[in-house]
């Protein structure tokens, strides 16, 4: 599963099967056993497991901050 990037002990990755046909562009988020999955167009929560309000709060902007770089690297990976 390729990293994109670390920030503040998460861990934000592609799934490198991303289903068939692919999923629009997406990052998810673990840290602790917990993870999440952001849509990037436009960013919004699409599946959270474990992680409360506040956290995803925080999450969400992390996603919004670096939403160019983690498309930028989606397409780098997938093509």
């Amino acid at each position: 599963m390729p990293e994109v990037f670390r920030q503040d002990g998460f861990r934000f990755f592609f799934d490198s099967n991303e289903g068939n046909p692919r999923e629009p562009v997406h990052v998810h988020i673990t840290k602790g056993g917990v993870d999440a999955k952001f849509w990037l167009s436009p960013v919004r929560l699409a599946s959270n497991d474990g992680f409360d309000a506040r956290t995803l709060r925080d999450l969400l902007r992390m996603v919004e901050a670096k939403a160019l770089l983690i498309e930028r690297e989606w397409h780098e990976y997938f093509g």
